[in-house]
């Protein structure tokens, strides 16, 4: 691997970040700066880690910035599940961004766990 980019946990991560961004685009005007932020925010530091821990030197601190990357996925998926009671996410775009979380995550651990 040259570079974080072909990292396929980063790629699919990104493309998590990148739906998140499309569908919180709708939220009330006044989640603007609560759980449209909050979630904007922690969808890219999962993205943000795995760039980082890729870049550090020795494998316990680049596990500590994938931790920290599988940490911040997490504060997603529960975000998104409040998103959705709350009836800002219809079911077919929850369904979506759950199950691309679910993938991420699946391929993050197998990156982790790999270093």
């Amino acid at each position: 691997m040259k570079t974080f980019r072909d990292i396929v946990a980063w790629q699919k991560s990104y493309q998590l970040v990148l739906a998140i961004y499309k569908y919180t685009a709708n939220f009330p005007r006044s989640e603007e700066f609560g759980l449209k932020s909050q979630l904007r925010r922690a969808a890219v530091s999962i993205i943000s880690n795995i760039a980082e821990g890729f870049k550090r030197k020795g494998k316990k601190d680049s596990l500590r910035f994938y931790n920290q990357s599988q940490a911040s996925l997490e504060e997603v998926k529960c975000q998104l599940m409040l998103s959705f009671d709350l009836g800002y996410l219809d079911e077919k775009k929850y369904s979506s961004l759950d199950q691309m979380s679910d993938e991420a995550g699946k391929v993050l651990h197998g990156w982790a766990i790999s270093q």
